[in-house]
């Protein structure tokens, strides 16, 4: 008898909290704060992805460079986005997180509306893949 093979939405973390694209980076690092996360994606009005925005993103492209938590809009930091239909191969997920170096790939719905449903984070990957599976994800994650 055949194993089934884990899915991104097997190993992802549900109920992920968008905050919208209009909505202000201080906004945006309340939720973090409030959610206890270091990384939030970003909604359009159509509740559809659009970007992802991080700690370190707020600081390095807000705070250093002068401008208010305040006025800024979190859609302004969308930058490149990357992500994983929830049905596909959990070993995709890990690939695409692998060729991208990301630590965090949402993952979408595509046949309720590409809509997002959750995220896959490096503790998704430890806690779902084997040893070697995680030494491999590390070391191509973490190498520049």
């Amino acid at each position: 008898m055949a194993t089934k093979k884990l899915t991104a939405r097997d190993i992802m973390t549900a109920g992920v909290q968008c905050v919208g694209e209009h909505q202000t980076l201080l906004e945006a690092c309340r939720m973090m704060r409030d959610l206890n996360v270091g990384c939030l994606p970003i909604c359009g009005d159509d509740q559809k992805l659009q970007g992802l925005i991080t700690d370190r993103d707020v600081v390095v492209k807000c705070c250093a460079e002068g401008r208010d938590v305040a006025e800024m809009k979190a859609g302004e930091l969308g930058g490149a986005l990357h992500w994983i239909d929830a049905d596909d191969d959990a070993q995709q997920a890990v690939d695409l997180m692998e060729v991208h170096q990301v630590k965090r790939l949402p993952v979408i719905d595509v046949k309720n509306g590409h809509r997002l449903c959750g995220m896959i984070t490096e503790a998704n990957i430890a806690k779902n893949l084997s040893d070697e599976q995680i030494a491999e994800f590390a070391s191509r994650v973490y190498t520049h």
